[in-house]
């Protein structure tokens, strides 16, 4: 019997100089009544909303739609190898857009400007998107963008299937 006392006496010492630590609510340096002035925190924290988590939160989906990246990164990555000699512009991952600068392609004597455009996480046809513009904004045969194009989903199929995601 004395050693099942002093088992709980040796336990609940421990949990009193554990609780004494301060590892609760509300136990910043702040919130302790020294220098600032007191409660600020305490009132700061009681203002913000607390969020509660539930395993249910594992399936919604509460992603914020205005910073999701949406874009298929076999086709983004296909865009700038295939067009890697057009010097890049701009790009922005958010919208999926890809603008390049004029530039020749090698073994061609023509110059060329790109804008694709990845609109879909999918991998297909769908969701990708390309115009070609000559100098000064003349036209590109359809033929040279639909190879452009068959350019980039080839090599985006590669690279899916290197990564084995196929």
């Amino acid at each position: 019997m004395t050693i099942r006392a002093a088992r709980l006496t040796a336990t609940l010492m421990m949990i009193a100089g554990l609780t004494a630590c301060g590892g609760g609510l509300g136990s910043s340096p702040a919130s302790s009544g020294f220098g600032s002035g007191g409660g600020g925190a305490r009132q700061q924290a009681a203002a913000q909303p607390r969020q509660e988590s539930t395993i249910w939160d594992l399936f919604a989906n509460r992603q914020n739609p205005n910073n999701a990246v949406a874009v298929n990164r076999y086709l983004w990555n296909a865009s700038l190898e295939v067009l890697n000699f057009l010097p890049i512009q701009s790009v922005d991952p958010f919208t999926g857009m890809i603008v390049t600068g004029y530039g020749t392609p090698p073994g061609g004597g023509r110059s060329y400007r790109a804008s694709i455009k990845v609109s879909d996480p999918a991998l297909d046809a769908r969701s990708l998107k390309v115009s070609l513009q000559g100098p000064n904004g003349s036209a590109v045969a359809p033929e040279t963008v639909r190879q452009v194009e068959d350019a980039i989903l080839t090599r985006a199929r590669q690279l899916r299937v290197r990564d084995g995601g196929l």
